[in-house]
């Protein structure tokens, strides 16, 4: 990046005033988070905000393992497992480096229908994917979090689970669960110092929303309901998830992070 145009000057505890320039980096990213020699599991990983996730990781330094059905395209170093999770997991990542820092789980559904169409399999599919699909990885993955003594677990939920949506019935339920699974495990673990958390986003532009942003008119509705004027994007996801995985989110557990455009909490007049 271009050195800053114009200069900044803060002033230190003992009255020292400095440029902004010498504590701030040149790269923010660098400057937060350096996964030199750090090895994080993104279940999930072939597309959206796992893809992106990936990505990011690597040009940090880390060792990207990612695991999903279909292999991610043009992911350099990154190592590939196939994994199902509807399936049994333990097998498919026996493979993994003995130590894990970091673990993603980025599976979901986007199963969106009025409530009295929903059967007891819409919701039985969707628990299995969003939560006994993460419970399966995590348990497998358990030993290796562990060895690294400081270890950051990143569960995806949704807004819907605490802003009530129509047609999301089934989806919120399941991820409702899925946060009840992460800031229980949060308390479980933390004596391992493992970390737990939840990134809770709005509609984003990946391949699982695509019905949803199909087109110009969708999408254009889809920007208004959000109070930032847009939809999200993988690169917003996947940014906060690379803060929660790092040292600079040492101190954070058993928090659920809405990164949806103001859409939870906000009504603009």
């Amino acid at each position: 990046m271009n050195e800053w145009p114009f200069a900044v000057f803060i002033t230190n505890c003992r009255g020292w005033w400095l440029p902004l320039s010498s504590i701030v980096k040149k790269d923010p990213f660098t400057n937060m988070a350096n996964f030199n020699g750090k090895n994080i599991l993104i279940i999930g990983g072939s597309s959206g905000i796992g893809r992106e996730l990936a990505g990011l990781l690597l040009q940090a330094g880390a060792g990207v393992t990612t695991a999903s059905r279909s292999q991610p395209a043009d992911l350099g170093n990154a190592a590939y497992l196939p994994l199902d999770v509807e399936q049994p997991v333990g097998e498919a990542l026996s493979s993994l480096p003995e130590t894990l820092h970091g673990l993603v789980y980025c599976p979901g559904t986007i199963n969106l229908r009025p409530f009295n169409r929903l059967t007891e399999g819409d919701f039985l599919k969707d628990f299995r994917i969003n939560v006994l699909g993460a419970v399966n990885v995590i348990q497998a993955c358990l030993p290796r979090l562990k060895q690294s003594q400081g270890a950051g677990v990143v569960l995806f939920s949704t807004v819907a689970a605490r802003l009530g949506l129509n047609f999301h019935t089934s989806i919120a339920t399941a991820k409702s669960a899925l946060e009840g699974l992460a800031v229980s495990l949060a308390a479980e673990l933390s004596t391992s110092r493992i970390r737990v958390n939840v990134i809770a986003p709005s509609l984003t532009d990946t391949p699982l929303a695509k019905l949803l942003l199909s087109s110009d008119e969708k999408r254009e509705a889809s920007n208004k309901r959000h109070p930032l004027g847009r939809v999200g994007t993988p690169a917003d996801i996947a940014a906060a998830a690379a803060f929660l995985l790092s040292d600079e989110a040492s101190w954070i557990t058993g928090q659920v992070l809405g990164i949806d455009g103001g859409l939870s909490n906000l009504k603009p007049l």
